[in-house]
């Protein structure tokens, strides 16, 4: 018999209806325009840990991230702007991860990385149901997790992560994938429960689209909002930088090929949108079913979609 059902209990639907008007909501009180934008793109990601779903037919791919479609707008001239939609990533699928799931991602002009760190923590509290106990809030760098939890530097020590991630990786594993491995097994799973955690101050290695810090290159102007120990925001200064940016495609496409990889088309719009004028700005992605999770007491990701 098949099984017809929605996966989510009606009063996690609900919540998740309420959540959604209470996210538009805040960015209505903040002037941000809500904006829609394609879910097909020619070019998909070049980001080598990111596997973007291709169409049949060679139509191109889903998107992985609004973020392309947003810089142009912002390049245009619309100004601070967000977007609440599907996106998707190929192969993933376990209690936190499915091939499709709900972004909500916005930018403001003129704002560093820190001012949208606070606001990212202002909306997950203005989210959270009276009945939420709460959340204490700890902002710490990067770099300090690993001094405190596992008595390394991992900006002057990197063989320090081959040592400690040994077997566990394969031999093609660069230091920047064994930092990252060590973080979400033997740094982030210690996170309380009840604390939002504002990581910031990642490595260049891992900037993506994010500019590097004026005092600090080893950095990226990056940061991340966990949920005790669940991701559940990325935010990034923005690179504006045409030059640098295509360099970092190409960085991740060659990276791509020593991982066996296919290259990903660089999406050259973008760049023109760069090279036009990407004015300063900031940008944040929030996963939306992460968000209900982590009010919710949800163990699972399917709990919180419709039909997941």
């Amino acid at each position: 018999m098949s099984h017809w059902q929605p996966s989510a209990r009606p009063d996690l639907l609900q919540m998740r209806a309420a959540i959604l008007q209470r996210i538009r909501h805040f960015m209505a009180a903040r002037r941000t325009i809500e904006v829609t934008t394609p879910v097909m793109t020619p070019t998909g990601v070049t980001e080598p840990q990111i596997e973007s779903l291709a169409l049949d037919h060679g139509q191109g791919y889903l998107r992985t991230s609004p973020e392309y479609f947003h810089k142009r707008m912002l390049a245009a001239g619309l100004g601070d702007l967000y977007e609440i939609g599907p996106v998707f990533r190929a192969g993933e699928k376990g209690k936190l991860h499915r091939q499709e799931f709900t972004l909500l991602e916005w930018y403001r002009t003129g704002r560093d990385w820190q001012q949208m760190a606070t606001e990212t923590l202002e909306l997950i509290t203005d989210c959270s149901p009276q009945q939420h106990p709460g959340w204490q809030i700890h902002r710490v760098a990067w770099t300090e997790l690993f001094r405190q939890q596992l008595d390394f530097d991992p900006l002057t020590e990197p063989a320090a992560a081959i040592r400690l991630t040994g077997d566990e990786l394969p031999a093609d594993c660069d230091t920047d994938m064994r930092l990252d491995y060590l973080f979400s097994t033997r740094i982030q799973d210690r996170f309380p429960n009840q604390q939002l955690t504002l990581v910031h101050g990642y490595p260049a290695a891992q900037a993506a689209l994010a500019c590097l810090d004026p005092d600090d290159k080893r950095l990226a102007c990056r940061f991340e909002v966990f949920a005790g120990s669940l991701e559940l925001a990325n935010g990034y200064q923005e690179l504006t930088d045409p030059v640098e940016q295509r360099q970092r495609f190409e960085r991740d496409n060659a990276r791509r090929a020593q991982l066996g990889r296919a290259a990903m088309p660089i999406d050259e719009t973008l760049l023109a949108a760069m090279e036009h004028g990407l004015p300063s700005c900031s940008g944040v992605a929030l996963g939306i079913e992460r968000l209900l999770m982590a009010l919710s007491g949800a163990r699972q990701i399917s709990e919180v979609m419709a039909f997941g």
